[in-house]
Formats: C-alpha cells, structure tokens, sequence
C-alpha cells in the first residue's frame, strides 16, 4: 500500500505526492491515527460521530449537539444549554431530574422554619399563655324571645288531663338557660298557685324525672342538694362530693354553704362533712369547704418542679409511699 521510499518519514524531507500518502505534516510528526490521507480539513472529523438524541443526557466535552430542544423546567421558562444543569437566578430550588440521570451536587436549603400551618389555612395557634384564662362559650345561650308566661302555660297545658306529653316539657325546658328556668318555676307558682316541682314529680318518673325536676332548680341550690343526697342516709357518695367541692370557685362555695342551711334547717355543711368522713380525706374536705383557695391563675414553674420533684420522692422513688407528701 505504501511506496518503498520512506524518506519522508525518516529524513523530514516531502513525500511524493503520490495517492495514498496522508497530507503535509509537520517535520518528523506522524499524521494522527483516524485522519486518513487525502482528507479535507474543512469536513467532519471522524471519531466524533453525532450522538444520539437522549433527552436530559449530559454531553461532555463539546457543544451541544444538534437535536437536543431546550428542555422545559417545571415551573419556569424553557432552559438553553445543558439540560439537567442547575440554572442560576433560583436560589434555593433543587432542579428537578430527568429520567435516567443522576442528581448532580446536593439540593441547597433555603427555607428555614416556619409556624406551621392548618390544612384549612391560618396558622396553628400554640398553647395559650400560662395564666390565661379560657372564654365561655355555652352551648346553651339565653332564650331570646323568652316569655315565661307562654312557657307556663305549654307546662301546664302538657301535665294536664290523661298522660303527659314529654315532648313539650323538653322543648321548653331544655332550651332555656338555669336562669330563665327559675323565672318559670316562680312564675308557674305566681300563675296556678302550685309548685312546678311538685307537678313535675307527680307526672314523670325514672332518670327522666330525675334529669326535669334538676333542670328546676338554680345551679348552687342544686349542689346544695347533691350533697345533703351524697351524705344522708345508709354510706357516703364520696364521688358527689369530690365533683362538687373540688370544682366549684370559693364564691360558689360560699353559697352553697348558705343555701345548704336554708334549705335544711339546722344542718351545717361543714359539721356533716365532718360527721360523715374521716381520715385524710375529711381534712382535705374540710378544708375545701372553707372557700378560702388561692384562685390566682399566675403559675410558678420552679415551685411546680420542685413539687413534682418531692411528689416522685415520696412515691416512685422509693418502696412505700410517704403519704404526706401527697397530703400537703
């Protein structure tokens, strides 16, 4: 394929320009493999064949080949250059992958943390303050065309003849507040001359009657009764009288103290409490019944852990439990 001179290629000098010998070189440098003799310069080198298109597949080493279309990020105008490169002027959004590539660098953080929010929009509220204390919000609100003359007279059209129509009497009183529920029992007695109470009693009877003739009476009357019920007779309702005289402020206490005497003359809360428990759990009682709790809402912290503290002492923390502790 060659001639058998070779003095070009040993001595520098120019080949013959015979066919088949490659182009004019620099002195003593070979032609480099892949370029074939007669080649114009002006072509398309071998060696570097076009790829194929492969949406999202970084080209390395040169330009973008031809066929590769800007690809389109989510969210932002089409991109030029190398698809799956991070485009700057988004700080802080990872750009999304392309099928088959891998994730070049590291998505970069840029949102630090916010108050979280609802699912139905606003802000999720924290705790409300240490101290604060919570609004009323009834379920049951105050009649607003109240009359107790027509509910005495849907009363005592529902107690009269045979029967007694249940319906009416829960429509009435079920749907006014403790307060508009005394007018009516007053004004019922101011009407007919009867108590309602007693009506009430001799026509309903069971956790029924139990539920109508409680709605009857005023909030503190009510527990004055609860608690002459919890301690009369044969044993102690101790649960009732944990209910009431743990849960009500020193005001209510005060008049269901004085109620308590009114309604049952010549008894005294405090001195049937102490007839009818004993132990710590009369102390403890007792000193209830006085009225006279701190009712302030401001809260302590190093005094609640320093309780919290002595409590687990005196309980968890050892065999036994040193009951005094708990006592206070």
């Amino acid at each position: 394929m060659y001639p058998s001179d070779l003095s070009a290629w040993n001595l520098g000098g120019p080949p013959s320009q015979g066919p088949g010998y490659p182009p004019n070189m620099t002195p003593g440098y070979p032609p480099a493999p892949g370029y074939p003799s007669g080649t114009p310069y002006d072509q398309q080198q071998p060696g570097y064949p076009a790829q194929p298109s492969h949406p999202g597949q970084f080209q390395p080493g040169g330009p973008t080949q031809p066929g590769y279309p800007g690809q389109t990020q989510p969210g932002y105008p089409a991109q030029l250059g190398y698809p799956g490169q991070p485009q700057p002027g988004h700080p802080g959004y990872a750009q999304s992958g392309y099928p088959g590539q891998p994730q070049q660098g590291h998505q970069q953080q840029s949102y630090q943390s916010q108050p979280a929010y609802s699912p139905m929009g606003g802000a999720i509220q924290g705790t409300p303050p240490v101290g604060t204390a919570p609004r009323p919000n009834p379920t049951l609100k105050p009649y607003p065309y109240f009359k107790p003359e027509e509910d005495c007279e849907k009363l005592r059209k529902a107690m009269k003849g045979l029967g007694t129509d249940e319906k009416a009497i829960i429509d009435v009183l079920a749907h006014r507040t403790a307060d508009q529920r005394v007018q009516i029992v007053n004004k019922f007695k101011t009407m007919y001359g009867k108590d309602l109470i007693r009506e009430l009693k001799s026509e309903l009877t069971g956790h029924f009657e139990d539920v109508i003739v409680a709605m009857c009476y005023s909030l503190d009357e009510l527990d004055a009764r609860e608690l002459r019920r919890a301690m009369e007779g044969a044993g102690t309702d101790e649960q009732t009288l944990i209910e009431i005289l743990c849960s009500r402020s020193n005001a209510q206490i005060l008049r269901i103290r004085e109620i308590y005497s009114k309604i049952f003359k010549g008894r005294n809360l405090e001195k049937d409490i102490m007839s009818e428990t004993h132990g710590h759990f009369k102390r403890i009682l007792v000193s209830l019944v006085q009225g006279n709790r701190d009712e302030s809402t401001h809260v302590d912290m190093q005094a609640v852990q320093a309780d919290a503290q002595a409590l687990y002492k005196a309980g968890e923390k050892q065999l036994g439990t040193d009951e005094s502790c708990f006592r206070g």
